[in-house]
């Protein structure tokens, strides 16, 4: 088996079967398999999903397990020599799986790629090209310096922006949405940490494979789309909490060793002041 792609579920049955319909109309030469995980969804999705689609493997989980732990569900089970990480709510282009397998079996130090992630307006997704949140990146970012000097390669770290995005080149952090991963780096660093229940664990998982000595790409000569955030912009608060307590695990995970005492309390109080505006903002959008 080439190539593994995992997808989790939860409650998104439209969006679910159409990004599987973009897979299976992709034109590809190579063996690929499909796992779908769901977390607990109630929108009749898991039966959908297999009466439309019997050749997926379903994992149908009992309760919401998360998106780190429901992906390493399905990545002990398949047996690819690539697995792909993809969002339920993406489409692939026709010629986007094929071109990123050969670009791959090409670079064999590269330990994972991820493409040109655009969203429904045709926008870019900036997550899918990232900076490592270092706490001097992530202020030159809140302050607003990334976007004031955005060739800047000290004060615009956090997105990379100032790099060439119409070219191949290597990048610190990939998007969960999109992240095609060697099964030997798999073996190497380890599954998903389940620490992280539905955001950072692909920053994390990026920093591990650095860390090992291997490469991250950014490789836009291929795309998908991304209907990130299309639902509503009103988030519940499990979230918006889950959002900020990840950035919070990955810098006691990663930084904290690295800084003292009062770097790390301004990070936490940040944190937790970001966290308290994000929600009081959600609120009044629930108002309103």
């Amino acid at each position: 088996m080439d190539l593994s792609i995992v997808i989790v579920n939860y409650n998104t049955k439209k969006l679910t079967i159409d990004c599987i319909q973009s897979v299976l109309k992709s034109n590809v030469s190579f063996q690929y398999e499909i796992f779908v995980v769901d977390n607990a969804s109630s929108d009749g999705s898991v039966v959908q999903i297999q009466n439309l689609f019997p050749q997926v493997h379903m994992i149908s989980n009992k309760e919401n397990v998360g998106f780190s732990k429901a992906n390493n569900q399905a990545i002990r089970e398949c047996n690819g020599r690539y697995v792909l990480l993809l969002n339920s709510d993406t489409i692939v282009n026709e010629n986007t799986l094929d071109k990123i397998i050969c670009f791959m079996d090409r670079e064999t130090n590269i330990g994972a790629v991820g493409c040109e992630v655009n969203l429904a307006d045709g926008t870019l997704d900036r997550a899918c090209h990232r900076g490592f949140p270092t706490p001097e990146a992530s202020f030159y970012y809140i302050m607003g310096l990334a976007q004031k000097y955005p060739t800047s390669p000290k004060y615009n770290s956090y997105h990379k922006s100032y790099l060439n995005m119409k070219e191949i080149h290597d990048i610190d952090c990939l998007v969960g949405a999109f992240m095609l991963v060697r099964r030997e780096v798999i073996e190497q660093v380890g599954l998903l940490d389940e620490e992280f229940f539905m955001y950072g664990e692909d920053i994390d998982w990026c920093y591990r494979i650095k860390e090992a000595g291997w490469r991250i790409v950014y490789n836009p000569t291929v795309s998908i789309t991304h209907y990130k955030g299309a639902s509503s912009r009103k988030k519940p608060f499990k979230i918006v909490y889950e959002f900020h307590r990840a950035m919070y695990v990955f810098h006691k995970k990663h930084f904290a060793k690295k800084y003292n005492f009062f770097v790390n309390s301004i990070v936490y109080t940040g944190i937790t002041i970001k966290l308290t505006l994000a929600t009081i903002s959600n609120l009044l959008k629930r108002v309103h």
